[in-house]
Order: C-alpha cells, then sequence, then structure tokens
C-alpha cells in the first residue's frame, strides 16, 4: 500500500480527515490532460513512486508544461531524464531545476529523505561507463535511498573490486555497469547475498555492437541473482534497485 494512501487513512483514523474528505482526496482524477500530455497523478497511490518526466524528444514548453501540473498537485520531488543542456537552461528560468550534466538529469525541487532499507551500491567497469552509473545513482538517490558508488572497479584489475569487498558484501542491492564483455555483473553476483541489477552499456570496440555483447553476456551470467536492464538504461536499473530497497517484509 502506497504511503500517502496510508497517511490519509491514519487521519481518518485519528479524527483528522472525514471520511467523505478522505474519499474525495482519493476519487481526485487519476490524470490531468494538458493536450500533449496525459499526466499521470495516481501512480503514486498504484506504485509508490511519483511520475518521471523522459525528456528526451520533449520541448522545454512540454516539460514545463507536465511540471506544472505536477508542482501543482503537490509532488514535491520531480525527476527528468534524458534532459539536453538547452532544455534543462530554458526550465531552469522558471523552475528552481539542478542539471547533472554527465547523467543528462534534471531534478525539479529537493531530494527527499533516504527512508530505504538499506545501501545501493553502484558500480562501474570503467570510469567510461560513469554517465549511465550517475543516471543509476541519481535516479535511486531521487527515489529516497543511500547510494554508494564504487566507480572504475572492473576485472582488468580485479583488486580494485576486491578492495571494496565489504561494501559488496553488506550492499542490500547492487547495480552493476559494465560494456566491453560486461563481465562485472557476473563477478558481483558471485560475490554478493543480494539481488545484483546488470546494465550493459555502449561502451566499446566494434565487436561489442553497441553494448550486444555485454548484454548478451549479462543475460548468460552463470551467477545466481542477477538481472538485466536495457543497454544504458540506468534509470531503469535505479528505479528497479529503489523498488527492491523499500520492500517491506510481509507475513
Amino acid at each position: 500500500m502506497s504511503e500517502n494512501i496510508r497517511d490519509i487513512l491514519e487521519k481518518v483514523k485519528n479524527g483528522e480527515v472525514s471520511v467523505d474528505e478522505a474519499l474525495l482526496i482519493i476519487k481526485k482524477a487519476p490524470f490531468e490532460d494538458i493536450d500533449y500530455a496525459k499526466v499521470d497523478l495516481h501512480r503514486k497511490v498504484r506504485q509508490g513512486t511519483a511520475e518521471v518526466i523522459y525528456g528526451a524528444g520533449k520541448t522545454p514548453e512540454q516539460i514545463i508544461g507536465i511540471s506544472d501540473v505536477m508542482l501543482k498537485n503537490g509532488q514535491q520531488t520531480i525527476l527528468i531524464t534524458r534532459l539536453g543542456q538547452n532544455a534543462a537552461d530554458s526550465v531552469s528560468k522558471i523552475h528552481k531545476l539542478t542539471y547533472y550534466e554527465q547523467a543528462r538529469i534534471g531534478v525539479i525541487g529537493k531530494f527527499p529523505e533516504k527512508d530505504g532499507n538499506g545501501r545501493i551500491v553502484v558500480a562501474t567497469g570503467g570510469t567510461s561507463d560513469i554517465p549511465v552509473a550517475e543516471e543509476a545513482a541519481l535516479t535511486a538517490e531521487a527515489f529516497g535511498n543511500d547510494v554508494q558508488r564504487l566507480y572504475d572497479v572492473g576485472v582488468a584489475g580485479l583488486h580494485r573490486l576486491l578492495s571494496h569487498i565489504e561494501d559488496i558484501m553488506s550492499a542490500n542491492v547492487i547495480i552493476a555497469i559494465a560494456g566491453m564483455e560486461g563481465a562485472l555483473a557476473s563477478v558481483i553476483g558471485g560475490l554478493a547475498d543480494c539481488p545484483v541489477i546488470a546494465v550493459p552499456t555502449s561502451v566499446g570496440y566494434g565487436a561489442s555492437f553497441g553494448g550486444v555483447s555485454a548484454l548478451l553476456s549479462m543475460l548468460n551470467s552463470c551467477a545466481s541473482g542477477v538481472s538485466v536492464v536495457n543497454i544504458d538504461n540506468g534509470f531503469g536499473a535505479g528505479f528497479l534497485a529503489s523498488r527492491i530497497n523499500h520492500m517491506e517484509m510481509r507475513k
């Protein structure tokens, strides 16, 4: 059950809100149609996390319009992915936006308090994988997670990863990001006792086929407990890691 519905029910229980008032809040329109977008206002009710704006292909005016609706309806942190510098500059004139150029992510509002069950570790095979890793890390932080970054710990120098063995062993979720042959995910999967989310990147020479080689290697990992998202999909990995890190134990 999502936290905002819990809050409403607790207020009803404590007499702060009447049953009719609570019903009205829950029955509000599930989305707002602004012609070029139907902004999903009930996503947090259904999934526990609010809608995210995918910036690529949208004009600055469209991003601003969607953000206006979100802010009007009480969303305190708005995450915008794949946001270009020019669009970020335009949005910044209207809304207080923090832009992370390397990750191509914009955030309107403040990052929430950390309320996950544990720590998410984001590890990369090389420095060239950092843009995807930052997209994953910032996404996870935007959803209230404690994130630790371990960059350039690939299998070409395995001792670099092993020097962080305690961090690997104590993580609640690990995101392993690598291009080339994508071996990092299997190595981490063989060390960790938590879920490992593998992200293949398009980093590599010709035979890496823009990340397909790493993708296939990760899909064929011999280590158990490794799942795989799409090539360069740092956002997808960060979102999934956050969901895992917020799961409640159920009887």
